[in-house]
């Protein structure tokens, strides 16, 4: 299990942006195809949404995720829970929220299948 949770931490953050802007033919791979999103807003998001908008990002975001705990719900279907904040270069932690990710292992390997966010508090 601790190795699932290492390469699924590691795929998560990907798609934050880790010093560079994502490439949208790693993001298909990526998302599962019947993927969709609730974000922290409570807006709902579609794949094709959630990748124009990631691939065509200028600047990579700042983005601290911790306390990941992994959640086994079938032996090809896990649940990552951590907790993410944004951090601008002149001020406090934004953004904050509890997250949630269903991933799904596939002929293509570990795609994610459904994220979800909640804002916390600080």
């Amino acid at each position: 299990m601790d190795s699932l949770l290492a390469e699924l931490i590691a795929l998560e953050t990907e798609l934050h942006h880790p010093g560079a802007i994502c490439m949208r033919e790693r993001l298909e791979r990526l998302l599962h195809p019947d993927f969709h999103e609730v974000g922290r807003s409570g807006a709902r998001y579609t794949r094709q949404t959630v990748i124009d908008f990631l691939a065509t990002r200028t600047r990579a975001p700042q983005v601290v995720a911790s306390e990941h705990r992994l959640e086994s719900l079938a032996s090809d279907i896990a649940l990552l829970h951590f907790r993410s904040h944004e951090v601008a270069a002149d001020g406090p932690p934004f953004n904050i929220a509890f997250r949630m990710s269903v991933w799904r292992r596939t002929a293509l390997g570990w795609q994610l299948s459904y994220h979800q966010g909640t804002p916390a508090a600080a």
